[in-house]
């Protein structure tokens, strides 16, 4: 393994790590209601994103970027549904640990991978082995479990599940670079968020300009907060082979499962111990499947 391999490694895990205690800090926030904590991050993620490209001395490329995007409609408007996608994965997220639900947030990052790889089946004609099959019937099995036990879907599990997989699949077709990208989608939900915002400072709903000093900083590092993770993650796969970083992947939801459960005190059931076991017990098959796959085809190349 090569330095830069390791490197990578380094880079990914430190972002699913941060990822995964997150939740921590949006909890910090929860005086704040969803939607300002949702405008200011897309407004604060966008400046810091902005500074880092003019730093990185990036700014024209940026310019060529968003030529070359609205050269090619369907790049241009993918990354324009993306952005939104995203944004809604943001607001859900947000919503649910400020309002009690890091269990079923981290039960929507375990989902997640599992549903990019049928979205993958459906619309990039992948296929998948017996092994693979069975651990995406296993994982199904574990959520209907955990369906009927709660008497209801669970949506918010499902809402971050669905929109970070579309997401992941248009971004999949879309040649950016990560940092630029982010700052593009950014840019295209910057409108929105600018006018939200307004709207609550002029109806006294929004607590930045009357708040005291902790929360305003909380609330402008909501920039870094959204953006370093993302950069790390996205220099890390550079250099590391790809099913290494599927397997990193299931770091972020196990650490916010156990936020949840031991410092926020979240129930955590029988049935649903018993719903993410299947889930578990799917992930491991699904990616040593996976591992053994790549190192057959590495041999066959050799």
């Amino acid at each position: 393994m090569g330095t830069e391999e390791k490197q990578g490694i380094v880079f990914v895990v430190l972002a699913y790590v941060l990822w995964g205690f997150m939740p921590i800090y949006w909890k910090l926030l929860e005086h704040v209601s969803s939607d300002e904590i949702l405008s200011g991050r897309v407004i604060w993620s966008f400046i810091f994103t902005l500074m880092l490209v003019i730093v990185g001395r990036n700014f024209k490329q940026l310019k060529i970027d968003l030529k070359d995007l609205w050269a090619n409609q369907k790049s241009f408007w993918g990354l324009f549904v993306a952005s939104y996608l995203v944004t809604g994965n943001w607001f859900t997220y947000i919503y649910a640990v400020n309002a009690g639900f890091i269990v079923q947030t981290s039960l929507g990052y375990y989902i997640n991978p599992l549903l990019s790889i049928l979205l993958g089946i459906i619309f990039l004609k992948e296929k998948l082995s017996k092994a693979q099959q069975f651990s995406v019937l296993l994982a199904a099995i574990g959520v209907i479990i955990l369906t009927v036990s709660y008497g209801e879907v669970p949506w918010i599990a499902f809402t971050l599940a669905i929109t970070f997989a579309l997401y992941g699949l248009i971004k999949k077709s879309i040649k950016i670079d990560p940092l630029r990208g982010l700052t593009i989608e950014t840019f295209f939900v910057l409108p929105v968020a600018l006018i939200y915002f307004v709207y609550l400072v002029v109806s006294d709903k929004a607590v930045f300009f009357t708040s005291n000093a902790s929360t305003v900083i909380l609330l402008i590092f909501t920039g870094v907060a959204t953006a370093v993770p993302l950069i790390l993650f996205a220099k890390g796969t550079k250099t590391m082979p790809l099913y290494m970083s599927g397997f990193f992947q299931y770091i972020a939801p196990t650490i916010m499962l156990l936020v949840g459960i031991l410092l926020y005190d979240e129930a955590f059931s029988k049935i649903e111990f018993l719903s993410f076991s299947c889930i578990w017990l799917a992930l491991i098959l699904f990616t040593i499947s996976k591992i053994m796959q790549v190192r057959k085809t590495d041999r066959s190349v050799v």
